[in-house]
């Protein structure tokens, strides 16, 4: 579908005049808009559902470990910071059960090309705990040879034994988080993190097998400078990494309690913030790597990369992906799923999650069965995220709509874009230009019916 996805234009003035807080988009609707009514039992109704209407999808599963040993400031993660180690013995038995319960519901080993675990640090488990949870996953589901199966990584928590133990177990791609090497950065977070024992990880995870290797950075957080992240962005890109995640740091103390330690006064300008951005830009473009969009890079050769070329690339909670047809089966505390048009949420609080479970009953808090007005839209910003384009024309086939009269409004929003140069709107097609690119989630929010008045936004983050 898109053409030149390499391009890319980072116009500061554009990004600072039109920046405004907005969501991610790893759903549509946002998770904020799923409500009580949806259930455990309109969940369970769900799961039948996708078994008897004999066109089930291939799933994607993710699994939430919660837990991690030391705060990180920045952290909107869903977590709990314990050194206690046994809580994750027992919190891997829950999940165990979780997942017997769900597999009931969908119907014996239902094929996953996909799986996912996530945290929190999900190698807080010990190795005995990784070998249980991978061996009810395969008790209870398919796990197809050439899968997508990541895991997020702490390299201060792993072992090379560990590395060589998920490779067995069949993980074939990991995320490590660095944020930034800068040491004063790392005291102002409380992330104290070196370099050598990142490259360490990233060796041990090439030497086992693993066939991609990303890395998250953090641009915005304390003590950052253009000539510091310069510095870590030279590190990193010696380091090689198939995919490069840059991630915005949206300060928001009053809903994210760890941030309340971090000194405001220490946080970058806004200008700093924009420099900063453009400096990673430039530098990873000119190493080579293609912009994905929201915030990712990857290597031209990466799958990513390819199935952005190919019109194939999709986006889900856990950020763009290949498979774009999967059911997303979601185990663990706050870990939210997808099952046909529905979305659910299971309960925030581990003890609640417990509770739940102890009860014999799914563990879901919320949810929403999404309607065709949202159906068209999810898939219009998907779209728009991934290909930077869209043609009306398989909208209106697909959905039986005249895209121009159904989207009358949106459409005149766009054109404000149009005559500000990020994008170009042929009488058939959407297209995204270069310049557009790093204010895709501004373009996207033309589209999101829940966004219709000012105070809408005021919940998100930040764009840039």
């Amino acid at each position: 579908m898109s053409n030149g996805t390499n391009q890319l234009v980072v116009d500061l003035e554009l990004i600072r005049r039109l920046d405004k807080n907005g969501p991610r988009y790893t759903s549509y609707p946002t998770a904020d808009r799923f409500a009580a009514d949806f259930n455990a039992k309109s969940y369970a109704e769900w799961l039948v559902r996708r078994g008897a209407d004999g066109m089930a999808r291939p799933l994607s599963l993710y699994i939430h470990i919660p837990f991690c040993n030391t705060l990180c400031f920045y952290c909107a993660c869903n977590k709990i910071i314990t050194k206690d180690r046994s809580q994750s013995a027992e919190y891997v038995r829950y999940v165990i059960k979780e997942m017997a319960m769900q597999a009931a519901l969908l119907g014996a080993k239902q094929v996953v090309e996909q799986l996912h675990f996530g945290g929190g640090t999900p190698t807080f488990m010990s190795d005995d705990e990784i070998r249980q949870l991978m061996a009810a996953i395969r008790q209870y589901f398919t796990l197809v040879e050439d899968g997508e199966y990541s895991i997020e990584i702490d390299p201060r928590k792993v072992s090379d034994a560990t590395i060589a133990l998920l490779g067995r177990e069949g993980f074939n791609r990991i995320s490590i988080g660095v944020q930034d090497f800068d040491a004063e950065v790392q005291r102002a977070v409380n992330r104290i993190q070196g370099e050598e024992e990142t490259l360490r990880i990233i060796h041990a995870a090439r030497a086992n097998g693993f066939k991609s290797v990303s890395i998250d950075l953090i641009y915005g957080l304390p003590k950052q400078t253009l000539q510091g992240f310069g510095v870590t962005l030279d590190k990193v890109i010696a380091a090689n990494p198939d995919r490069l995640s840059i991630y915005n740091y949206a300060h928001m103390p009053a809903v994210f309690k760890p941030q309340r330690r971090i000194n405001e006064a220490d946080l970058p300008s806004g200008q700093m913030k924009l420099d900063i951005l453009s400096l990673a830009v430039n530098k990873l473009t000119s190493a080579g790597y293609v912009y994905i969009g929201m915030d990712h890079f990857a290597k031209p050769e990466d799958e990513l990369a390819v199935a952005q070329r190919q019109g194939r690339l999709h986006r889900n909670f856990q950020g763009y992906s290949t498979h774009s047809d999967c059911d997303l089966v979601a185990l663990g505390v706050s870990a939210i799923g997808k099952i046909g048009p529905t979305y659910s949420q299971n309960y925030r609080e581990v003890e609640d999650y417990y509770k739940a479970l102890d009860a014999d009953q799914l563990p879901i808090m919320r949810g929403l069965v999404l309607d065709d007005d949202d159906l068209v839209r999810r898939a219009i910003i998907q779209a728009l995220m991934c290909h930077f384009e869209l043609t009306k024309a398989s909208f209106d086939a697909d959905y039986r709509i005249d895209f121009d009269r159904y989207f009358a409004t949106e459409l005149e929003e766009l054109r404000e874009y149009e005559r500000e140069g990020l994008l170009e709107m042929p009488p058939q097609k959407i297209i995204v230009t270069p310049k557009g690119r790093m204010l895709i989630r501004n373009i996207c929010m033309a589209f999101d019916k829940y966004l219709r008045t000012r105070t809408e936004h005021a919940g998100y983050s930040k764009v840039i």
